[in-house]
Formats: structure tokens, C-alpha cells, sequence
């Protein structure tokens, strides 16, 4: 009857569960080490100096070597289906070596930039420096793809459930790693964990690709071209027309900073939770994972409110007004009770599934299809900036002024105490800057008539 297989519901919800589960074991692998922090500290040596070097190193690579813009260029070039599995076969490279860094009993130091880390810390960061490419690169490919296959449907519905699962792998990685570390007595056996994952999660991307190539065989070559969204030849004048887009540096602006204070932040909440309110390492991670079991149930609300109720710009200004609240009741000396550390937790959760839901919606109504690849390589760029910088920033604070003294565990290894007064405050700073941001848009909305408040459905 002339349909198509994104015309079939089962089929768009099909190909975004693939995409979804692809990017679940992305999205795990990503924070896997973030509840470790006082494992590594007290068995691997690690200092906070060194987590903060090693967690900073994701966006390394993209940052200093532009490997996100050429990420998002290869998405516009060649397509989402080749760009996508090669992302994912990145990633996989990149946990590799990971793994074998941390199994090869690396000793002395190496000196970069001007610092000495131990072998383990210099190697594994580059490990994950070219996971984090592929990861990056992969997000572009995965939003493409929905972009693509929900355009006129239930896009924003669509990209909130992708959220979803993505955020569901979060918290399995605020979880899960801490037995596994305990189980085994070494964090490599995490890596190992993840190195699986990402492998099954290629094999699903695989699957998808054979539909995709099925869904443009249907609609021919020429159609195919337009519902494929601009995945025809890349010109540079593309980089200009985006630059020229006031629009989208206020996007990836609000990017930057509403995710500086969440993404950081999360690398360190396990051990906030162990040095503010007195929880076991082991079981730490669980507060920290109420955040992205918030989001799993919230950002497809969020995303349907969006779809069917419009103001796309209200849900950012009142996303980004919790998380700074939350930010700064972290940073009371009052907030010491565990059931407190829940309760903003979940707080967060919410904060952090409205902005999302209603920020990645919007690009698609601000910038042309065959432009889309590259504008969202580039907000990822800028959105990267502040994943390098942020948690060397929180290491080398915590390092220098947050030190409270030293305890001896069980086992007889020492680890630092430390006061998590100041990196909250830093935290609440971004936040605050991306209200003022949230609000820019809202008002650039209205002169430029993006359509931000109006529903995405089409009737």
C-alpha cells in the first residue's frame, strides 16, 4: 500500500530498541569506573589526582585531536549505518586496551603533560580516550537514526526512551562494578564485563543495519536520500551555515554546562556518598543510581509532554533550575543523613530527565536535516570540553584542598578522607550558568520562531 517499514510502528519501535540496547552497553562501559573510586585508590594506587587524569581522559582524543567533529562528519558522509559500526568497533578497540593495561602489571611512570602518572593510570586513560571517541561518535549515529526513522512520529517520545536505556545502563554501571571488583579482587574484571557488553550490543547494531538498508531500498533512491536526512555528500560550507546558527551556541552552550554538571559529577558521586554520609563502598553506588532510574521512567514523560504539550523551552529552564538546586544541598553541612542522599538523588533524576528530554528534540527544529550530523558533533564537542576538563578540574581540587585525614580499612589499606563541600558549589556554578542559558533560549525562540513551545507531533 505504498508503506514503508518506518511507516509500521512495530518496526520504529524494533529498530530503537537495537539502537537503544547498542548504546546501554555504551552508556555502562562509560561510567563503569565511577563507583570505583576508592576501590582503585585503596587496590590499584590510584590517587584522586590520577582518577581525575583518567576519568578526564574520555573526551581527550575527541577534544585536542577534533576526533568528535570528525566523527560527526563521517556520520553525514557516510551514513549511520557504516559510521555507526565503526563507532562501535572503536569502542571496542578502545576497552582492549584498557584491559590490557590493567592486566599487564604495568610498572614506573609516564610523563604527559607535564605530570608523571603510574603506566596503569597513562594507559588505561588512553584506552578509554579511544573508547570515548567511539562512544561519541556512536550518539551522533544513534540520534541520527531516530531522527530519521520517527521524523513526523513520536520523535521526541522516541528519543526520551532511547534516553532511557541509555540512562539504564548508567545505573547498572553504578551497580554492578563494585561486586564485580569485590567478586574478582580486581577491577580488570569490570573492563572485561564491558568488553562483552559492547560486543553484543555491535552484534544488535548489525541487525539494524540490514533493516536500514531495507527501509532505503523501499523508498528508492530518491526518497531515500531525503529520509535518510541529509546523508548525501558533505560539503564544508555545512561548518559555516551551523556557525552562523545563533541558535546553535546557545544549544550547545546549555549543552556544555548542564551536562558539566551532571556527567562530572557523577564520577565522583559514589565517593561523596562514602565520605558525606558514611556509606560502604560496596553499596555506595546504589544512591548515585537512583539518578539514571529516574530518567529510565521520566524522560519518555518528559518527552510525550513535549511531543503533545509543546514548551520545549520551559522543560530546559526547569531542568536545569533542579540539578543547581540540588548542587547546592549537597554542599550543606546539614545534609548528612542517608535517606537525604536518596531524596536529592531522586531530585536530580528529575532534573536531569527534563532538560534531555525536551534539549535533543529541539536541535532537530533548529538545524536542517543535512546538517544534522554535523551540528551534533559539534554541540558534542563543545559538551566534550567539559567532560575533559570537568572531573581533572574535581581531582585536582579534592587533591589539594579537601584532604579531611586518613582511615584504615579492614584489609589494612589506607585511603583518604576528603570534604565534598567545594566541588559541590563548583557543581551548583554550572548549573546556575545554565539556567541563564536555558532562559537565552527561550527568548532567541521567540524572535526566531524555532517552534520550541509547540508540539512535536505533526496533525
Amino acid at each position: 500500500m505504498g508503506k514503508t517499514l518506518r511507516d509500521s510502528a512495530a518496526f520504529r519501535w524494533l529498530v530503537l530498541v537495537m539502537v537503544s540496547l547498542t548504546m546501554f552497553s555504551v552508556y555502562l562501559v562509560t561510567d563503569q569506573f565511577s563507583p570505583l573510586k576508592t576501590f582503585l585508590e585503596i587496590h590499584n594506587g590510584w590517587d584522586s589526582a590520577a582518577y581525575g587524569w583518567f576519568s578526564s581522559s574520555y573526551s581527550m582524543f575527541n577534544v585536542f585531536l577534533f576526533m568528535l567533529i570528525i566523527g560527526g562528519v563521517a556520520v553525514d558522509k557516510f551514513g549511520i549505518r557504516i559510521a555507526g559500526l565503526g563507532s562501535c568497533l572503536v569502542c571496542l578497540c578502545g576497552i582492549a586496551v584498557q584491559y590490557w593495561a590493567m592486566t599487564s602489571s604495568l610498572e614506573g611512570t609516564v610523563r604527559f603533560v607535564g605530570n608523571d602518572l603510574p603506566a596503569e593510570v597513562f594507559w588505561s586513560s588512553i584506552g578509554y580516550a579511544l573508547f570515548g571517541v567511539g562512544s561519541e561518535t556512536a550518539g551522533v549515529a544513534a540520534t541520527k537514526v531516530i531522527t530519521k526513522w520517527f521524523k513526523g512520529y513520536e520523535m521526541a517520545l522516541a528519543m526520551g526512551a532511547q534516553v532511557a536505556l541509555a540512562r539504564l545502563g548508567q545505573a547498572g554501571a553504578m551497580v554492578l562494578p563494585p561486586f564485580v571488583a569485590e567478586k574478582f579482587g580486581a577491577a580488570s574484571a569490570v573492563v572485561m564485563m564491558g568488553l562483552i557488553l559492547v560486543s553484543m550490543g555491535t552484534v544488535l547494531y548489525l541487525v539494524f543495519m540490514a533493516m536500514d538498508k531495507r527501509l532505503d531500498g523501499q523508498l528508492g533512491s530518491v526518497a531515500a536520500e531525503e529520509a535518510s536526512e541529509g546523508e548525501e555528500e558533505f560539503r564544508w560550507s555545512d561548518f559555516i551555515s551551523v556557525f552562523k546558527n545563533p541558535a546553535f551556541w546557545m544549544i550547545a552552550l546549555l549543552c556544555v554546562l548542564f551536562y558539566s554538571a551532571v556527567f562530572p559529577f557523577q564520577k565522583y558521586a559514589t565517593d561523596l556518598m562514602v565520605n558525606k554520609f558514611g556509606v560502604s563502598q560496596t553499596i555506595a553506588g546504589t544512591i548515585p543510581a537512583v539518578l539514571p532510574f529516574g530518567c529510565i521512567f521520566l524522560t519518555p514523560l518528559f518527552g510525550s509532554i513535549y511531543d503533545t504539550k509543546g514548551h520545549g523551552a520551559d522543560l530546559m529552564i526547569l531542568g536545569a533550575g533542579i540539578i543547581t538546586l540540588v548542587h547546592v544541598l549537597f554542599a550543606m553541612p546539614f545534609i548528612n543523613q542517608v535517606w537525604m542522599a536518596y531524596a536529592l538523588m531522586a531530585l536530580l533524576g528529575i532534573g536531569f530527565a527534563l532538560l534531555p528530554s525536551a534539549l535533543w528534540p529541539s536541535v532537530a527544529k533548529i538545524i536542517p536535516a543535512k546538517q544534522f550530523g554535523t551540528a551534533m558533533s559539534l554541540t558534542f564537542y563543545i559538551q566534550n570540553i567539559g567532560l575533559w576538563g570537568v572531573p581533572l578540574l574535581i581531582g585536582t581540587v579534592l587533591a589539594k584542598y579537601c584532604i579531611t585525614g586518613q582511615v584504615t580499612e579492614a584489609e589494612g589499606l589506607v585511603r583518604n578522607t576528603y570534604d565534598y563541600t567545594i566541588p559541590s558549589l563548583i557543581f551548583a556554578l554550572f548549573g546556575l550558568l545554565s539556567i541563564a542559558i536555558a532562559i537565552g533560549v527561550k527568548v532567541l525562540d521567540k524572535k526566531k520562531n524555532y517552534h520550541l513551545q509547540e508540539p512535536n507531533i505533526q496533525k
